[in-house]
């Protein structure tokens, strides 16, 4: 299936054919929508699985504040989301309902809808173009990103805080079977984390502070490997790199490229991790060098994938 900037199907396939373009030339495709109050933001395609045009949206009962109801697509009943209002922009007028659309979305291993006000197309960007929002924007953590389209600003949505908006993790509870033994281990490691999403930052952190493990993070790719490299040369090496794989600028699997390709950094234990619920994903991981791939956030996984890496280190020491 190919898809233009000009044309966009009504119920289109994204994810499963941008995977392979977008990484092979470092773009990325963004779907382009606009909210009730005509802002313009935007979604990585590699997380959007189709596009249907408004139905009637079911309530739920005891439905939590954002959540619109539920919608039956294709068989598979899914909650939808209303975008605006979770954001703190009010809910989209039931005289524009007609227009808008529910955005299926597959991020995190779960399905679920976003209801916006209008669809205005697809296009390619290169992830370097993508830029940090500036704080001035005042939308607060909603915006991991910004790129410039036609003299103007674009947004892109932060759809990892949306759905940790709605799915609190209990990290202390998948922490209780990680012995003294195995927190001893990683405190014994240098562990860097880089995710330019603050919620995933947050949930990546907390897993660690909780363990009360000592750890550097950052941001982004190029800081990440600039960290490293000035720890390298002080003897303080990186042992275990937790790091997203879909980033603006340097991402995740040329990170892990960068750090097999320096002898100095090759050492490190890479874990990346995705909310893209795609094999091809955890293949491409391990290809460029990443040791494990995780594709949803979860407290005891990544404490897992840590201890299995400083098992690994230490090991190798001896």
């Amino acid at each position: 299936m190919n898809l233009s900037a000009d044309k966009l199907p009504v119920s289109a396939s994204l994810a499963e054919e941008n995977i392979l373009s977008s990484k092979a030339h470092h773009s990325q495709g963004l779907l382009l929508f606009t909210l009730h109050n005509r802002q313009r933001f935007a979604i990585g395609t590699l997380k959007v699985r189709e596009l249907v045009p408004y139905q009637p949206i079911t309530p739920m009962h005891h439905q939590q504040p954002g959540i619109a109801g539920a919608v039956t697509i294709r068989g598979t009943t899914i909650p939808v989301i209303d975008m605006a209002a979770v954001i703190g922009a009010g809910a989209i007028p039931k005289d524009e309902l007609s227009k808008a659309y529910i955005v299926v979305t597959d991020c995190q291993r779960r399905v679920a809808g976003f209801l916006v006000s209008g669809i205005e197309r697809i296009i390619e960007t290169n992830w370097r173009e993508i830029k940090p929002p500036e704080p001035a924007l005042g939308k607060g953590v909603f915006i991991t990103g910004t790129v410039e389209l036609e003299g103007k600003l674009v947004q892109l949505m932060d759809v990892e805080l949306l759905f940790a908006r709605l799915d609190a993790s209990d990290t202390k509870a998948a922490l209780v079977s990680v012995t003294d033994v195995d927190r001893e281990l990683l405190r014994m490691m240098n562990i860097l984390v880089v995710d330019d999403s603050r919620t995933a930052r947050k949930q990546l952190t907390d897993v660690l502070s909780e363990l009360n493990v000592p750890f550097e993070v950052t941001d982004n790719g190029a800081h990440a490997l600039e960290i490293m490299h000035q720890k390298a040369a002080r003897g303080e090496a990186i042992d275990i790199l937790v790091s997203d794989i879909e980033m603006p600028g340097l991402d995740g699997y040329e990170l892990a490229f960068e750090v097999r390709s320096a002898e100095a950094l090759a050492h490190a234990y890479i874990i990346l991790h995705t909310s893209l619920s795609s094999e091809i994903s955890v293949s491409q991981a391990h290809q460029v060098g990443a040791n494990e791939a995780l594709t949803k956030f979860d407290a005891k996984e990544l404490a897992r994938s840590m201890l299995n890496g400083a098992r690994q280190l230490m090991e190798k020491k001896d």
